[in-house]
């Protein structure tokens, strides 16, 4: 043995981590150095409306924001999408009206809400002190119900965005859908947003035959930004009792169980348009957002999974940072960005 390597091998402070008060010799990870130096951004701003994060919670997931406030920081949320708001205050659909499914949950709430005037007094106060930016979603059974009630909480101050929920029937033509009939979903676009204080967002309902049809529509009628999408309309039977789960017979599916589907329609529609496009459906871990990221939203909506795990939202999105650090990319390098393989193979069987 020479003399350098005896030396080096006696060496307290090379041989011996942290003994005789000698410094501890570390070697740095390189790449670990480099995710730790590169911060990147996970902000997104849609219709003019800065987010700090793309993850908002889903209307009628998350009540009013507060009702979820001892469970969870609210600041840390991209935005809180309030459940429905109607101008009048409705009692919603008798009970039963929640069924869980093998994957996800059926729900016929019926829209149950305190009203536009009510909204502004009781729950806008609170959203108004949160860092969260604050979405109302808005609906009504004719086209000048969702006039009204747009033009009373155009008083408000703290909202940052309405959300149009189209997946009403018109009363004024048999219960047609709104969000199902091309001219309908025009009518009632135009004349919100010619009514709107705010930025609209309009949240189509996936029951149609052409989803990218029905985005072309709303963008034309004027809306901001898309959100798809709503729930699947489904049912389910109690084969003792032979009656419905639900007392609405039909009810909405939403959860996992509606993702792939959703996914397509998200991927669909922002082929379609120009304007920002708002992502739900299934959304319960950072890898089912960045799904819909990668599709061509620029922000998602968690839902189903607020009733199971509260937490979810905020864990999304301290993954969607890690993802972003770890692969070095800034959150809006991300949306659209799926790559397309030159020789697609057709996965349909004829």
């Amino acid at each position: 043995m020479d003399n350098v390597t005896r030396l080096l091998k006696n060496s307290p402070s090379l041989s011996s981590r942290g003994t005789q008060g000698a410094p501890e010799l570390v070697r740095e990870d390189p790449a670990k150095s480099a995710d730790e130096a590169f911060s990147p951004c996970i902000d997104t701003t849609i219709t003019g409306v800065h987010f700090q994060n793309p993850v908002l919670t889903a209307s009628g997931t998350f009540g009013y924001g507060q009702e979820f406030a001892r469970l969870m920081d609210l600041n840390r949320l991209g935005g809180i999408v309030v459940k429905g708001i109607s101008a009048e205050p409705m009692p919603g659909n008798p009970p039963p009206r929640i069924y869980e499914t093998e994957a996800g949950m059926l729900n016929a709430i019926g829209l149950q809400n305190v009203g536009a005037k009510k909204f502004l007094e009781e729950k806008l106060p609170f959203l108004r002190a949160l860092r969260a930016r604050c979405v109302v979603n808005v609906f009504g059974y004719q086209t000048e119900d969702y006039v009204r009630c747009i033009e009373i909480l155009n008083a408000g101050e703290g909202i940052d965005a309405y959300e149009l929920n189209i997946s009403c029937p018109n009363t004024r033509c048999g219960g047609m859908v709104y969000g199902s009939d091309p001219r309908l979903t025009a009518e009632v676009v135009a004349a919100s947003k010619r009514a709107s204080r705010f930025p609209l967002w309009v949240k189509l309902s996936p029951n149609v035959t052409d989803i990218a049809e029905f985005a072309r529509v709303a963008e034309g009628a004027g809306a901001d930004a898309l959100t798809l999408v709503n729930t699947f309309v489904g049912m389910a039977i109690d084969v003792e009792t032979r009656t419905p789960r639900v007392s609405n017979v039909t009810a909405g599916l939403s959860g996992p169980a509606i993702k792939p589907l959703a996914l397509r329609m998200v991927y669909q529609a922002a082929g379609a348009v120009q304007i920002p496009i708002v992502g739900i459906g299934g959304i319960a871990s950072a890898e089912d957002a960045l799904e819909f990221i990668l599709a061509g939203a620029r922000a998602v909506q968690v839902g189903t999974a607020n009733f199971y795990a509260p937490e979810t939202a905020l864990r999304i999105v301290d993954g969607l940072y890690d993802y972003c650090q770890r692969h070095r990319v800034h959150l809006s390098e991300l949306v659209g960005s799926m790559r397309i393989p030159q020789s697609p193979v057709d996965t349909v069987n004829g």
